[in-house]
């Protein structure tokens, strides 16, 4: 079985995929832990093998491990983690066998972030067509890919999350609030919070509906939108601007590099 460290800014997602008879993948178990760079592989084994063993799972189940990191201090911990207890070298995304494979046609391909890759990666072998990824991280980003599944280039926003903490923090008396749906349709609030809420939820509704059509229009083709990251669902219920919610998308990514790197 494959382990799938999808090391993001927030948290790390570990995900065990099994290979099905037919050659497709599915995920039989996942995890997610803070992202802590100081977090060693010792503390690492004794979370991961726990919650291995209450899923029924054993170490030796485990036979490939890759590792996508948009946190470089965070990948030499988990590679002790990979060496130490399962045994393995991990594949690193992006990196000797586990390059990308595809056409990164921007002014400086070095900087795309692996998640931003594996999305790439893993959208094109999904999805027909060109594409547009939106990815609700901590960042927000929004990535073109063409048909050939080459990477076009995107956008980079603040994730709606650090809009929140920036308008609650650089102020004296708004409160924090949590990021759900207005529960008006009503665009004027008639206290504090309610217009607090219109102003994040709203306002990132026709930001993200605004830059897409602006990339539809640039693209000039059709392009399906495919949405991943934890608020993609939120948002999917009250906009039409998304083909399509893919929650697994980097994760997939992942399994599709280690795939190649096998066959």
């Amino acid at each position: 079985m494959l382990l799938a460290a999808d090391v993001g800014n927030t948290n790390v997602v570990f995900a065990l995929y099994a290979l099905l008879p037919d050659g497709g993948r599915e995920i039989r178990a996942r995890w997610r832990i803070a992202t802590d760079p100081r977090r060693t592989g010792d503390e690492y084994a004794v979370w991961l093998l726990q919650l291995l063993a209450i899923e029924g799972f054993a170490r030796e189940d485990v036979t490939q491990i890759i590792v996508g990191s948009v946190v470089p201090r965070a990948v030499h911990n988990i590679t002790v983690l990979a060496e130490k207890y399962f045994g393995i070298e991990p594949l690193i995304a992006g990196q000797g066998a586990a390059e990308w494979g595809f056409t990164v046609d921007v002014d400086q391909p070095r900087s795309l972030g692996a998640d931003r890759a594996l999305n790439t990666i893993a959208a094109h072998a999904k999805y027909d067509g060109d594409l547009i990824v939106v990815d609700f991280g901590t960042a927000t980003t929004f990535d073109a890919v063409d048909f050939n599944g080459a990477y076009k280039g995107g956008i980079i926003a603040p994730g709606i999350n650090l809009s929140l903490d920036a308008l609650v923090g650089a102020t004296a008396k708004l409160p924090r609030i949590a990021i759900e749906a207005p529960r008006s349709a009503s665009v004027i609030g008639t206290n504090t919070e309610d217009q607090m809420l219109i102003g994040v939820f709203w306002g990132y509704v026709a930001m993200m509906e605004g830059l897409i059509a602006r990339m539809r229009n640039e693209i000039g083709r059709p392009a399906r939108v495919i949405a991943t990251g934890g608020l993609a669902i939120l948002f999917d219920a009250h906009t039409d601007i998304f083909d399509a919610v893919d929650a697994d998308l980097t994760l997939d990514g992942l399994a599709i590099l280690a795939q190649r790197v096998t066959s």
